[in-house]
């Protein structure tokens, strides 16, 4: 479990995108970056938070910020739905859940009787210089990718 807090480097990590290409965080440095992990892939409130940072890409770029969505699902269930959902966002694999643990992340889940891990729903804004520059615990998925653009603006005062 991850004790990052606003202040602290970000975790350094490199996954595979949807379309097996490498992301490194370190290769961003310079840029805004906004780290978002999510349950699963294709399922209702993963696919409304995905499609809201979609729908806002360009004001994103606007601001040099890129968005990696994080997931423990395969490269190819991603690429299923980036494909299905007309996804504009980087989704990331973490199959082996070692950067979402990494993160504090990957938690105690219960569904019925039925008790398992899983990946918590958390975003980290990381500023250009490799910091956490905020943390979203509890997220809306309908309003959050306004809420982390609006945040961005506030602290470059655009």
């Amino acid at each position: 479990m991850s004790n990052l807090k606003v202040g602290d480097k970000a975790i350094d990590f490199c996954l595979k995108d949807q379309n097996g290409k490498e992301h490194c965080l370190k290769d961003y440095l310079g840029k805004w970056v906004v780290v978002y992990f999510y349950p699963r892939a294709n399922t209702p409130g993963c696919t409304i938070e995905a499609k809201t940072f979609s729908e806002q890409i360009e004001e994103f770029k606007k601001r040099d910020a890129i968005i990696f969505g994080i997931s423990n699902d395969p490269i190819s269930k991603l690429k299923k739905f980036e494909e299905k959902k007309d996804l504009k966002v980087i989704l990331l694999s973490d199959e082996n859940h070692e950067i979402i643990e990494a993160y504090g992340c990957w938690v105690k889940k219960k569904m019925g009787p039925k008790k398992f891990f899983g990946t918590a729903r958390k975003t980290f804004l990381i500023s250009p210089e490799g910091k956490v520059a905020k943390i979203w615990e509890k997220v809306k998925v309908k309003e959050h990718s306004m809420d982390v653009l609006s945040t961005i603006l506030n602290i470059k005062g655009d």
